[in-house]
């Protein structure tokens, strides 16, 4: 073996990476929410990446491209004998042990026609649940030592969720985490160093010490909880109520009267006004089942934001509802508990005295603790920050203060969980070593943020799947007239433990297995650092220390992680700030270093609020990484993942990389969201995340000035390349258009600076925004695109290009503002107004939608015009003379459609058949229930069959399945 190390100056990654192998396991890996790894069930966090794409990064960004001089080095190793040998290990290395191309189209036929496969159809686990063994592990280190000089460190300096730090740290590489928020560190250190250092040996520790916590904490809510003929409450099920204005009777404020919907097995409530002739001040409630429910339950109380009384039957107006509830006169009333019986059946019932007296008595003991546990600051009233963009109306009824996210049992239940905790927490520090205690203590804390998400105000009764919703089932604080209670004492903080010390041990093995040791005291040493702090700031990593910077960054807009995380850090700094006071300095987390764009913050400059959110975000991500490139090898790599369809974020993310020095060397499309969803109206979103690919920049010409055009026509081949390329990985739609992006960036920054030709508002020559060069990218998908959809080249006028062109790459009728305007400003110049009043599009709030034919009626009769017009001869835009046809033949019939054709030549003119095709190849073809999810489809299909024989139609898809934004925001992370 020769002495001199293996060039790193050509990475793997910047070659190959198994897109179409780590986007299917990666969509297998969040495809159940029951199946998630244990780092999502752990704490909540937002926007986790799967396990199996990070792994692939990481190691992607290590590992040399492969040479004869690495298949030299290790003759006896013939996973590196060839370049196909190599690659086959880098998927055995991510836990991919089989053909997950074969075996999704294999699932995806069998799902066609009914066949059930043996086992999961994939033949091995999920990857993640897949162990390298030692030899794998050291035939890695081994590579990894003769191309680095060491086994190389990696750092992702915005850690948050944790799945880059993990799966790095799983593989035995020389770790660094870092996060801003408190409670991102908190969950860094509990499910990544804490697992990997102590492993399964603080199970037991963790079992005993929970036990005993989640008995006292029973013992003191026992009283509150009655339980009753042996049966066990899964959830009490609330609704807000205020008092009615001409009656002074208490109306609950109930959207619909529904349990359970489930043909069959209905369970609904009805509002009893009367007992006994006498009219009741205070509601009760029955529980009624099956062909007992003799009255509507989806006619309730509540509708937008007012209601109906149901004593008068006249309305109580939504301004009223809002001043009682800012007064304070808002209360809550119990409707409804969910339980399980013995045997396990479930079912639900109405309240009796017992829970109403067990309710006064939680209400009771809550006054007489609060002073002390005010003095103690155990209660979190800390006021909701003003800075907010998640202000989903919680203000307007009253809630204020954290404290007042949660009914008065909720916060008894999590003041006696936390008080219990501090007194455990010296008993735990007597018997057990500092560094332990410690560990068992974070542990422990971690799983308040469990409870306190399936326990507020927010979570809530799921009708169709007969449980509860946490909190963060979306990604933010709406305000619900009806909520859902967890049972305090005997169920919830007992469900907690069990999650936390489930999620631990399958943690600790996946840690433990990984590289499993041959003999004892070989096991597989790790080194883990976590910090929390500004990323712009990792002063604990010296200049070049860092091979692979692998990062996660915040999403633009998309999430606002600190406002979120408040919820949480409000309580966790009473507990986990007991035991990790480094976390928890602040009253509530950091905003004005967190790198999002963030509208809330610059309020006070009304429109120009947007315009200062980027600027921030782009000053914030360039501080960030500009110590990416401080703490990076001259050799090294950066990686960034980023996940957003929008331009602006685009276009501030690459500004940001390019101010900071970095070339973007290539770049990557994973499919990484799940597919749960078949609403047409999110048939737009992203599902590929984008793997940048960066390099430390050399030093420039600086006598030679580049401009735009002068590479426009690289920029151009860069975009068709990576269309031809991606589009044979399956991608398509926005994820086809963003694959783009990346390429396009990447031509820009090989020149770096580039200079617009339009000079700045005071005349000076400026740099180009990465935007000008996505437009020309985006400009080229469009115009090949085109002859795409059609077949051959093919020649329209923009109102009709724009037409096609939405439906094939939003592949929704609805899809946002911003991307309509780009996509119009590609086709012809076009902008949003002007298809406005061509009745192609209806905007809506932050949306438009492609009108219906029918909704495209035109008025007056003249030719030329823009519309539906069943009295035309003749039509200037191929779009209108395929929706008149459409338009007849929904209303009038197939024959009256025929003879419009015959009576203007449309069925021979080929403009018209162009667009026909277009339309035909570019509307969805899903089918649900029996009918076309979208009716254009339908008349489209129809027509042709009839009429069109020259008309292709396409194969309807194999499976009613879209790809979306995903599962990115669930409970799970």
């Amino acid at each position: 073996m020769t002495t001199d190390l293996i060039s790193p100056k050509r990475l793997l990654i910047e070659e190959w990476l198994p897109v179409r192998e780590l986007g299917i396991e990666s969509r297998r890996e969040r495809a159940a929410a029951s199946a998630l790894p244990p780092l999502s069930f752990l704490h909540v966090w937002w926007a986790r990446r799967p396990l199996v794409a990070s792994a692939g990064v990481v190691l992607a960004g290590l590992l040399p491209a492969w040479s004869p001089q690495l298949a030299e080095e290790f003759p006896g190793a013939p996973q590196l004998a060839s370049v196909e040998a190599y690659r086959k290990w880098l998927l055995h290395l991510c836990g991919i042990w089989g053909d997950p191309v074969t075996a999704r189209a294999a699932l995806d036929r069998a799902k066609v026609e009914g066949i059930k496969l043996d086992g999961n159809g994939y033949g091995y686990k999920q990857a993640f649940r897949n162990h390298p063994d030692r030899a794998a592990i050291d035939l890695l280190h081994q590579v990894l030592k003769r191309t680095w000089g060491e086994i190389p460190p990696v750092v992702d300096p915005t850690a948050g969720g944790g799945s880059i730090p993990f799966v790095a740290a799983r593989l035995g590489l020389p770790t660094y985490a870092n996060d801003l928020n408190g409670v991102a560190a908190s969950v860094l250190r509990a499910g990544v160093k804490i697992t990997a250092d102590h492993g399964l040996k603080l199970l037991p520790n963790l079992k005993k010490w929970g036990d005993i916590l989640v008995a006292r904490v029973r013992e003191r809510l026992k009283p509150f909880f009655p339980l009753r003929n042996d049966e066990r409450v899964v959830a009490y099920i609330w609704a807000h109520a205020v008092a009615c204005p001409r009656t002074g009777r208490m109306v609950p404020l109930v959207t619909d009267w529904w349990l359970r919907k489930e043909k069959g097995k209905e369970v609904a409530v009805r509002l009893v006004k009367k007992a006994d002739g006498v009219e009741l001040r205070e509601p009760r409630f029955e529980v009624v089942h099956g062909s007992a429910i003799n009255f509507d339950p989806a006619k309730g109380v509540m509708s937008r934001g007012s209601a109906v009384s149901p004593y008068d039957d006249l309305v109580i107006s939504g301004d009223y509802i809002k001043a009682e509830a800012r007064a304070g006169r808002m209360s809550q009333v119990l409707y409804a508990v969910a339980i399980r019986l013995p045997g396990g059946k479930r079912d639900l019932r109405a309240p009796v005295e017992a829970d109403l007296n067990a309710i006064r008595e939680a209400e009771k003991e809550l006054e007489n603790l609060r002073p002390a546990w005010e003095s103690q600051e155990l209660l979190p009233v800390e006021p909701i920050d003003a800075v907010s963009n998640y202000d989903r109306g919680h203000r307007l009824y009253g809630i204020n203060t954290w404290a007042e996210m949660f009914s008065s049992r909720q916060l008894l239940t999590h003041v006696v969980f936390a008080e219990e905790f501090q007194r455990i927490a010296s008993e735990i520090r007597d018997e057990l070593d500092t560094e332990t205690a410690t560990s068992v203590l974070a542990e422990l804390a971690i799983m308040q943020g469990t409870a306190l998400n399936y326990n507020a105000r927010s979570s809530s009764w799921d009708v169709s799947r007969q449980k509860m919703r946490s909190v963060f089932d979306k990604h933010n604080f709406a305000f619900k007239w009806t909520f859902a209670e967890s049972e305090g004492a005997e169920a919830l903080y007992a469900w907690c433990l069990y999650q936390l010390t489930d999620a631990y041990e399958k943690l600790a093995r996946l840690f433990e297995n990984t590289g499993l040791q041959v003999a004892p005291g070989q096991a597989l040493p790790r080194s883990i650092t976590v910090t929390q702090g500004n990323g712009a700031d990792l002063r604990h990593l010296s200049d070049e220390s860092m091979a692979h910077v692998c990062m996660d960054p915040p999403y633009y807009d998309n999430v606002m992680y600190a406002e979120l995380a408040d919820f949480f850090y409000v309580w966790e700094k009473r507990t986990l700030g007991r035991v990790l006071p480094e976390y928890f300095a602040d009253e509530l987390t950091d905003k004005e270093n967190e790198a999002v764009a963030n509208p809330a913050r610059f309020a006070a400059f009304g429109r120009k609020k947007k315009q200062l959110a980027d600027a921030d975000y782009e000053a914030k991500m360039t501080a960030v990484f500009a110590e990416c490139h401080r703490v990076l090898r001259s050799d090294g790599v950066l990686t960034v993942m980023f996940t957003h369809k929008r331009a602006e974020a685009w276009d501030t993310l690459g500004m940001a990389l390019l101010e900071a020095g970095f070339t973007i060397e290539t770049s990557w499309p994973v499919n990484t969201e799940s597919e749960n969803s078949l609403h047409q109206a999110n048939l737009n979103s992203a599902a590929s995340t984008i793997m940048l690919v960066c390099r430390k920049r050399g030093t420039a010409d600086a006598t030679e000035q580049v401009f735009f055009e002068d590479i426009e026509s690289e920029v151009r081949q860069a975009a068709r390349d990576a269309l031809v390329r991606f589009e044979r990985s399956g991608l398509s739609g926005v994820d086809l258009m963003l694959s783009t992006y990346g390429p396009a960036m990447s031509v820009i920054s090989g020149y770096w600076p580039v200079h617009s030709s339009q000079a700045s508002e005071d005349g000076s020559v400026r740099l180009l925004r990465p935007e000008e060069a996505l437009s020309t990218a985006r400009n080229e998908v469009s115009r090949l695109q085109l002859n795409r959809i059609v077949g051959h080249t093919a020649q329209f006028e923009p109102y009709t290009d724009f037409t096609l062109l939405a439906w094939h790459t939003f592949r929704a009728i609805e899809f946002g503002f911003d991307d309509a305007r780009r996509l119009a400003l590609s086709t012809g110049g076009l902008d949003v107004d002007q298809l406005v009043r061509a009745k192609i599009v209806e905007k809506k709030a932050g949306t438009v939608r492609l009108r219906e034919p029918k909704e495209r009626i035109a008025r007056g009769g003249s030719a030329g015009k823009f519309g539906v017009d069943p009295a035309a001869e003749q039509f200037d835009h191929p779009i209108d003379a395929v929706h008149t046809v459409c338009y007849i033949a929904d209303m009038d019939g197939l024959t009256a459609a025929k003879v419009f054709l015959d009576r203007t030549g449309l069925a021979t003119d080929r403009g018209f058949r162009d667009c026909f095709q277009g339309l035909v190849n570019a509307v969805p073809r899903a089918r649900g229930e029996g009918d076309w999810v979208v009716p254009l489809a339908g008349m489209l299909d129809r027509l042709a069959a009839a009429y069109l024989p020259d008309v292709v139609l396409p194969e309807l898809p194999a499976e009613r399945r879209t790809f979306v934004q995903g599962d990115f925001y669930s409970e799970a992370g």
